[in-house]
Order: C-alpha cells, then sequence, then structure tokens
C-alpha cells in the first residue's frame, strides 16, 4: 500500500498530543509518535485502521536523547507520499514560580530542553529528511499565548513560548520550502491545566481564573481541538500567517 502521508508527533501520549496522533490516523498513513511511555490505544486504534505506526519512547528534556530521538524519527523516511508533517507537541509549564524564586538552573534548563532544543533538534532533522523530496511539507510549532503575553509566574513558560515562537518566524523567513505555523492551542482539559490548578497562588497569582475555567466547563476538550487542528493543517491557507491561534479557524 502507497503511504499517502507520514507524520511525527511529539508528546502523543495523553491530552493535545493524544487526540492529534489519533486524528491523523488513516489507512495509508505512516505515524511515528514520540512519548515518554507506550500508549496501548494508539497501537490499538493503528491496528484497526490500517495506519503504520511507530511508538517511540524517550524524553525530549534530557538533550542528549533529544538527539537520538530527532535522528531516529526521520530515519528511512520514505520518498512518495504526498504530505510530510511535523507536529512538535511536547512541552512543560514547569517551573511555576515568581521571577526571584527561579533558582533551580536544572528545572530550568529541562525546561528549555524540552520546549525549544528538542523543537530545534527534532525540525533540523525533518528539514534535512525532505529538503531532497519535494513534496508538501507542513510543521506545526504547538505555542501559547503565554509567548506572547506576559503572565505571573509563568517567565520560564512565557519565554520557552516566545523563543518558540521567534524560531518559527526565523525558519520562515529562510524559505526552507516547508510551511509553518507556530500555533497556540487555546485553553485545553489536559493534565497540563490539573498542573496549573494545583500551583500555589504565591507562585501563580491567577489561579484561580484557571480554576473558574474548569469549574464552568469553558476549558475545551482535546479531542475537538486536534480536530480543528487537524482541518486547518489541511487547508490551503495553512502558513500563511506564522504566528497563529487555532481560535481564528473555525
Amino acid at each position: 500500500m502507497e503511504t499517502s502521508t507520514v507524520a511525527i508527533v511529539t508528546g502523543a501520549s495523553r491530552g493535545l498530543g493524544q487526540a492529534l496522533a489519533l486524528g491523523l490516523m488513516q489507512n495509508g498513513t505512516r505515524l511515528t509518535t514520540v512519548a515518554r511511555s507506550h500508549d496501548p490505544r494508539l497501537a490499538e486504534r493503528a491496528a484497526a485502521i490500517g495506519c503504520t505506526l511507530q511508538q517511540v519512547q524517550s524524553d525530549l528534556a534530557n538533550p542528549s536523547a533529544a538527539e537520538r530521538v530527532a535522528k531516529q524519527v526521520v530515519a528511512g523516511l520514505p520518498a512518495g507520499a504526498q504530505r510530510y508533517v511535523l507536529i512538535n507537541n511536547a512541552g512543560t509549564v514547569h517551573p511555576i514560580n515568581q521571577a526571584g524564586d527561579l533558582d533551580s538552573a536544572a528545572a530550568i534548563t529541562a525546561a528549555f530542553s524540552l520546549n525549544v532544543t528538542s523543537v530545534m533538534l527534532i525540525t533540523a532533522a525533518f528539514l534535512q529528511a525532505v529538503k531532497p523530496l519535494q513534496a508538501d511539507c507542513r510543521i506545526i510549532n504547538i505555542s501559547s499565548g503565554a509567548g506572547r503575553n506576559p503572565t505571573a509566574g509563568w517567565g520560564v513558560y512565557c519565554a520557552t513560548k516566545a523563543a518558540l515562537d521567534h524560531y518559527t518566524r526565523v525558519i520562515d523567513a529562510e524559505n526552507h520550502g516547508v510551511r509553518i505555523v507556530s500555533l497556540a492551542p487555546g485553553v485545553i482539559d489536559t493534565g497540563m491545566q490539573e498542573t496549573i490548578r494545583s500551583s500555589a497562588s504565591t507562585d501563580f497569582p491567577n489561579v484561580e481564573r484557571f480554576a473558574q475555567l474548569h469549574e464552568q466547563g469553558q476549558l475545551a476538550a482535546p479531542g475537538d481541538v486536534a480536530d480543528r487542528i487537524l482541518r486547518y493543517l489541511s487547508s490551503d491557507d495553512f502558513g500563511t500567517t506564522v504566528l497563529d491561534d487555532i481560535r481564528n479557524h473555525a
């Protein structure tokens, strides 16, 4: 069977990443996921649909591991597919602290490694692999409104997402022949939101607002957001706005 789409998704074992991986699964798709743990749900769905699935287990917060994964996920990338997709979704909101309390080099380094360094390594490998293919190649970097608006207590998270946004703009400026978007997905009902709600107000003054969003049912379902992202990914205007927000698209 011919491969119509080759896709790579990081942070795919839960939340938005898992929903994106499930949404990408179709007969004729070759999907590679990266996560810290194996996901039986993805394996079962892939087998039922006829999607070729490779699950790579690794912690992308470890730079050496991220280097190995970057090479692994593009190894043997098949030629002749209609579309090649990379979705850099893995990320962390930790550490959540006021600027004066950000005193753990290990925590800060781990966040930058996961949110920025791993993205750059995997994207570089992807760009090198697809360059000779002359195919439709698309990249989504999952960003956040935090990269575009300062939020007290999220010094590291805001800095990493701002870096991700600007890195995306650099790739677009370099004109690699790929369409790329740094995409804010909105406020989603995921484990990250649970982490945010468990924060102390002394560390994160906006914690009550996020608790209210949850109590009032205003958090978007991961599956719904993933569906909107994948529709946007397949649209003709994907990539015309490099820094975007999925809430701008129906």
